[in-house]
């Protein structure tokens, strides 16, 4: 038969397990230096209560390290936590749909080629494409545009199509050309007879002056 139950016979369930009691003297085993060893930061009292990354006061490894550097545009693919996330589809993946198919992130999604409509999608121009169908997205690769458009497709902006960014670098002026001068016509052609006179006139003055010279 079982024991009966009484005050002198009661214990838990499940085995107690005394708590750990330091600095009761050498006797216990954990007295002296209370488990914490010689001197030292963790030793003292408030080590454990460091922040997560704390190194003891020296540069921390995250500050030590370079940092991502890119675009930051809503449009810019992603590379980091920074940046908006954007699901990228091949026109070569749009093969499979049939000719006048509508193309929205729900049929991708649907067909496997995507595994939500969480985040952005964006076509991307590898492969070829030789359907007609309407592409809707929230943004589409230059080659994309082309190709889709080539095979007689359209394509939708899910978000509006996007304003094309302004240059950076300003560019410079165009330097003024000079104009070119009119061709000579016909009548500024034509010479002018007190001129020929005059030429005429001298040259005979300047042949005598050439003869006395000489003899001289």
């Amino acid at each position: 038969m079982p024991e009966k139950l009484n005050l002198s016979n009661l214990k838990p369930a499940q085995a107690r397990k005394d708590r750990k009691r330091v600095g009761r003297g050498l006797g216990s085993g954990k007295g002296r230096y209370s488990t914490r060893g010689l001197k030292g930061q963790k030793a003292r009292s408030g080590s454990h209560k460091m922040r997560a990354g704390f190194e003891g006061g020296q540069m921390p490894i995250y500050m030590r390290l370079g940092k991502q550097r890119g675009p930051y545009s809503k449009d810019a693919m992603p590379m980091g936590p920074h940046r908006t996330r954007t699901v990228a589809v091949n026109v070569r993946d749009l093969e499979r749909f049939d000719a006048g198919t509508e193309i929205t992130p729900e049929s991708l999604a649907a067909a496997g080629l995507i595994r939500n409509t969480k985040y952005d999608l964006k076509i991307l121009g590898h492969g070829d494409l030789s359907k007609k169908l309407a592409v809707s997205a929230h943004n589409f690769s230059k080659s994309a545009r082309e190709k889709i458009e080539q095979a007689g497709g359209s394509i939708t902006w899910l978000r509006g199509e996007p304003e094309p960014r302004k240059p950076k670098r300003r560019l410079r002026a165009e330097i003024p050309q000079a104009e070119p001068e009119p061709p000579e016509t016909e009548e500024e052609k034509v010479e002018d007879p007190e001129s020929d006179e005059s030429e005429a006139s001298e040259e005979p003055e300047s042949s005598a002056e050439a003869d006395q010279a000489s003899e001289e």
